[in-house]
């Protein structure tokens, strides 16, 4: 009997130990995986009813069977459902409305997605689970308006742009060009009128800017801003480089810079300040001078501009330049400046005032002040021999801020003037003209505020 009741104690516990082993099993077992799928919606909490919702579901035991649907107050539209026979890690989904949900007049609606995954958990039924998204409807297009700009730009120049946007859901606001430029506008006079001035490179054939804004629900309102167009030949130098400049000049320049050091060819050395060196330079330029600030202004005053004194005009802006040795062509450049000369080291004194974003070295540029006058507008001083102001200043009109020089790639005593509008250069000569900045700067501003307070 001992033996029995032994065996069957035994019998008993091996079964116990069976079972404990497989519950332990099943527990730790990944076919028994206990987390939910998870899921995301890519969505910011708006919906035009237009664009597809992009879901994206997950989990580690795989996704076997989803549901997507729509809820309003009075009822339930399917949106998007499926079952998989091979069980998915990764499930991307982009669900369009339904045919009737362009109807719907609610202002905010449910999209409820449900998953369940290939788990054997759950009594073999799988990890499930229900998300809620509440999306706020907004089917209508920014309101956008141009109410006054430039009668014309001219290939290498800037106009100026006032406009009305508005939408209760407002996200971005930008003037997007046919060459890839996008100018920021800046908040201007009242709530809902913004204000941008524009420029057409000088290395563009042609021009187009179009004010885009789009509201948080993805819809999208396009303004083509009417400019007439006029075209500008510029000057074209074939400039035959010399040995007495390769030796002396740009050997001189190549002990300067990192991107030179090493290399022996004199001609290769051009080569590289002309473009590498004169790329890095340029983008530094570039960055500083393309921001704007998100501040409301109310007005922009700014001066004819004639930094230099009694000076003369050495080098035109926008001259393209061809360089060859040997009659063999080496290398090319733009110069986007003008070029002034009076008396050595003379006085640069501006005309407007402004904020200095920069006093410093820059390369080919040698020392370099560069001003801020607001509403994207900048103006840029090189070749310096010296600098009496610093970054960060607050500089009034007609103050000493440098004298000219011969630093950088110069090979004379002048002042290198640049004006940039949102990193772009643009034609000093406009600037320098009263008649132009009357009728395209202050005739604009003040037609648009007219037509503002009219409204």
């Amino acid at each position: 009997m001992k033996n029995s009741r032994g065996k069957s104690s035994l019998g008993t516990l091996f079964f116990v130990g069976l079972v404990i082993g497989a519950v332990v099993f099943g527990y730790n077992s990944s076919m028994f995986e206990r987390d939910v799928p998870e899921v995301n919606l890519s969505n910011n909490g708006y919906w035009n009813l237009k664009e597809p919702l992009k879901i994206a579901i997950s989990d580690t035991s795989g996704i076997s069977a989803y549901k997507v649907f729509l809820k309003t107050q009075s009822e339930d539209i399917p949106l998007n459902s499926e079952q998989f026979i091979h069980p998915q890690n990764k499930v991307s989904i982009e669900v369009d409305p339904h045919k009737s949900a362009y109807m719907i007049k609610e202002e905010s609606i449910k999209i409820i997605i449900e998953a369940t995954d290939a788990s054997k958990w759950n009594f073999l039924n799988g990890n499930q689970i229900k998300k809620e998204y509440t999306l706020k409807i907004d089917k209508k297009r920014p309101n956008v308006a141009v109410l006054s700009n430039s009668y014309k730009i001219t290939q290498g120049g800037a106009a100026l742009v006032v406009f009305k946007a508005e939408d209760e859901n407002l996200k971005d606001i930008s003037i997007q060009t046919n060459y890839g430029k996008v100018f920021k506008a800046q908040p201007f006079y009242k709530e809902g009128y913004y204000i941008s001035l524009l420029a057409w490179p000088v290395t563009q054939a042609d021009f187009k800017a179009t004010v885009v804004v789009e509201d948080e629900a993805g819809n999208i309102t396009k303004t083509y801003i009417p400019f007439y167009l006029k075209s500008k030949e510029y000057k074209t130098s074939n400039i035959k480089l010399t040995d007495s400049f390769l030796k002396g000049k740009i050997a001189e320049l190549a002990e300067e810079f990192e991107e030179t050091h090493g290399v022996t060819s004199s001609l290769e050395q051009f080569k590289i300040i002309n473009e590498d060196v004169r790329a890095k330079n340029e983008k530094l330029i570039h960055d500083i001078t393309s921001k704007v600030s998100s501040e409301r202004i109310t007005n922009f005053k700014i001066n004819k501009m004639y930094p230099l004194k009694n000076a003369q005009v050495v080098a035109q802006f926008g001259d393209y330049r061809k360089y060859s040795y040997a009659d063999t062509h080496i290398s090319e450049s733009y110069h986007l400046g003008l070029d002034l000369a009076s008396h050595a080291m003379a006085e640069i004194k501006p005309q407007n005032g402004g904020n200095v974003v920069y006093s410093n070295f820059n390369g080919l540029y040698g020392n370099m002040p560069i001003i801020d006058h607001g509403l994207g507008l900048y103006t840029l001083y090189g070749h310096c021999s010296s600098a009496s102001i610093s970054s960060g200043e607050v500089v009034k009109e007609q103050q000493h801020i440098a004298n000219t020089g011969k630093s950088g790639y110069a090979m004379g005593d002048h002042l290198h003037f640049g004006v940039l509008i949102q990193g772009i250069e643009v034609r000093p000569a406009e600037w320098m003209d009263d008649s132009w900045i009357k009728l395209n700067i202050y005739d604009v501003i003040k037609s648009a505020k007219e037509i503002i307070d009219r409204n």
